[in-house]
């Protein structure tokens, strides 16, 4: 088959280059024929300068067809990064700025004496606060809010507006500026809001401790609120708690926070776009906390603040505690550390000179020493060696030694107290009189007599509950120390001597003791050998005061003594009060078991003075320790304050009068 093509003069003719082939033949004038077809001339200027600007034409769509595209990319990746990755978050402002969950704040749990009597209370307090979401963004409006705050509070206008532009101004979380605000900075800050919304009054409940007004060492054991900590947030958002939220820092209000808190209630409010609420779309109620029934009684404890006030006052001291049990179940009725201070400047919130003034006091008022305070126990500790060694049958109730000022070893001398010593003891003049050369032998022996030892007195002291926390239901107990050769070998490089134990045997040396153990290990005597736990709660109360549940007495240890070794030792003790140390609590309307202990810690400080007792006698019902730091002699100071509250109890809470 053949193909023609016409040309200007002829004819091109396309064949098979051989037959049965598809390959074709183009003769090579029929492009030069086919060029000439075509007039150019200026014809072929004008296709050349046609064909360059349509180029250029296709160019520039080319430039603004990818320009669009980038553009459309761009759209769509920003469109899918706020939809999809960021949707959620401006899906919750957007709501934000027009629902708003509010909490409802739950009413704390309060305190109650053993009898009743409100301890601390719930009342209003007013805060000036932002909502950063609802207030002007411009800078100038920021700052004329500041200016207004500055003179409602006082607080100085960079603070304001440096607190103001640091909040995210998506932020619908309230912002406090300043709390317990007065009267009329309430007012003020109600005007404000009307022409800022932004500017809020926010009322709750602030922490009123009522006892402390006439008994400042409660706040040792109520404790104080205060703010969440930077630090904590998170930790306690998890634990649903609320940013504004207040919680307990020290004494019961920390150690029950979860039985006082309650649960905060919500509210879903619509609000307009000013911020102004205009309608409730749904609400939860919240759940009070519970109340606590304490084991103080608040009468005892306000008298036993106040003799040891009046001694301490009379004697030039500072510092001491009491700590008043019931032998019979470990409930703490009375629990004094001086000096205190008010836990409601804590509540209303402490400035920072206040704040300094109190942790740079050099009597540390801070300080719980009835429980966290660790002495040298002195002659108190006279009544775990004594049963530890009739117990373990080293002595009995008629072993007797003769002192005569006290004991030489090699090139040391033990020295009684009294010069001369004693003459012939037994374990009840022992304790009556407080005779160390006794307790040097029956402790660490002599000649011929084998002691206890070091290891027999630290596993007793262990069995009355020294060296450890006993429990109490406070934050911040000590566990007090008990030496022993490996410790001394370990910490000092040096071995144990017979000196060591002479000294642990009356109290002296390393060990050391809180006041709370003291009293402690006092009721395991009053109470026939039972080491309770002591205790602060004995009910807790729903919001309603409807029992939820009563604190049961929690024995720690018991029958490590056999009971005609405890009343050996009580009849010692109750010999101190009628012809020994502890003389001065003769003449009360009630009989009492007593021993009194002079701690020397320091060559250049007056020694720590002692006393432990307990009443009546013959059906104990009331331990009393007392002590006071650098204070001397136990029979000169600390018994004076004894005598005081035991007195006091003997008139008010006797058996006739319960």
């Amino acid at each position: 088959m053949n193909l023609k093509i016409r040309t200007k003069n002829s004819f091109a003719v396309f064949g098979p280059t051989s037959p049965g082939q598809n390959t074709y033949r183009v003769d090579k004038t029929f492009f030069e024929q086919a060029y000439d077809f075509v007039d150019f001339g200026e014809q072929k200027n004008n296709l050349s300068d046609s064909s360059i600007q349509t180029s250029s034409d296709r160019n520039f769509l080319r430039f603004w067809l990818i320009f669009l595209l980038l553009g459309v990319l761009l759209l769509f990746g920003r469109s899918t990064y706020l939809q999809v990755i960021r949707g959620t978050y401006f899906k919750a402002v957007a709501e934000g700025n027009r629902l708003r969950l509010k909490d409802i704040k739950a009413n704390r749990g309060i305190f109650y004496d053993r009898s009743g009597k409100v301890m601390a209370e719930n009342i209003s307090s007013y805060s000036l606060a932002i909502i950063p979401v609802d207030l002007p963004k411009g800078e100038n409006e920021q700052r004329e809010i500041s200016r207004q705050i500055s003179k409602i509070t006082g607080l100085a206008e960079e603070e304001i507006y440096s607190k103001i532009i640091q909040q995210s101004n998506f932020s619908y979380e309230p912002e406090v500026i300043l709390e317990n605000l007065n009267q009329d900075q309430a007012i003020m800050t109600k005007v404000l809001n009307s022409q800022y919304p932004g500017v809020i009054l926010k009322i709750q409940n602030a922490r009123n401790y009522l006892t402390t007004q006439t008994s400042e060492s409660l706040t040792h054991v109520l404790g104080y609120v205060g703010k969440i900590e930077e630090s904590q947030k998170q930790t306690y958002l998890e634990k649903n708690y609320s940013i504004d939220d207040y919680l307990g820092k020290t004494g019961l209000e920390l150690f029950y926070e979860k039985e006082l808190k309650g649960v905060n209630g919500r509210e879903q409010v619509e609000v307009d776009a000013t911020g102004q609420a205009k309608e409730m779309i749904a609400s939860q109620k919240p759940i009070n906390g519970q109340n606590l029934v304490l084991t103080l009684d608040l009468a005892l404890q306000q008298k036993a603040e106040e003799s040891l006030r009046q001694v301490l006052s009379g004697y030039g001291k500072k510092k001491g505690a009491v700590v008043i049990l019931d032998p019979n179940s470990g409930e703490v009725l009375a629990l004094v550390s001086w000096p205190s201070f008010d836990n409601n400047v804590f509540s209303r919130g402490l400035s920072n000179e206040e704040y300094q003034k109190l942790i740079n006091d050099q009597n540390n008022p801070l300080f719980s020493r009835a429980m966290s305070g660790e002495y040298p126990s002195g002659s108190t500790f006279k009544l775990v060696i004594g049963a530890a060694a009739l117990q373990e049958g080293i002595i009995n109730e008629n072993t007797s030694f003769n002192s005569v000022g006290g004991i030489s070893v090699s090139n040391w001398f033990f020295p009684d107290w009294k010069a001369g010593g004693h003459g012939w003891t037994n374990i009840y003049k022992a304790l009556a009189e407080s005779v160390n050369t006794f307790f040097y032998i029956i402790g660490g022996g002599y000649s011929n007599f084998e002691g206890l030892g070091v290891a027999k007195i630290k596993e007793y002291a262990q069995n009355f509950g020294l060296n450890q926390k006993l429990g109490i239901d406070l934050p911040n107990e000590a566990s007090g120390f008990l030496p022993s050769q490996d410790w001394k070998e370990k910490t000092k490089n040096e071995q144990w001597y017979i000196g060591d134990t002479y000294h642990l045997s009356i109290g002296q040396g390393d060990i050391l003791v809180t006041p709370l153990q003291v009293a402690a290990w006092t009721s395991v005597f009053a109470s026939g050998g039972k080491l309770f736990q002591p205790h602060l709660v004995k009910e807790i109360l729903d919001s309603d005061n409807r029992l939820v549940k009563e604190i049961e007495p929690k024995i720690i240890n018991q029958n490590f003594i056999e009971k005609n070794y405890l009343k050996i030792i009580n009849h010692g003790l109750r010999q101190a009060v009628l012809t020994g140390s502890a003389r001065g609590l003769g003449n009360l309307p009630i009989s009492v078991a007593a021993k009194t202990g002079t701690a020397e810690w320091s060559s250049q400080k007056s020694p720590h003075a002692w006393l432990t007792a307990f009443a009546p006698y013959e059906n104990p019902r009331i331990v009393v320790t007392v002590l006071v730091e650098e204070g001397g002699e136990g029979s000169s100071v600390a018994l004076p304050v004894a005598r005081e509250i035991i007195n006091w109890w003997a008139q008010n809470r006797n058996l006739e009068n319960d």
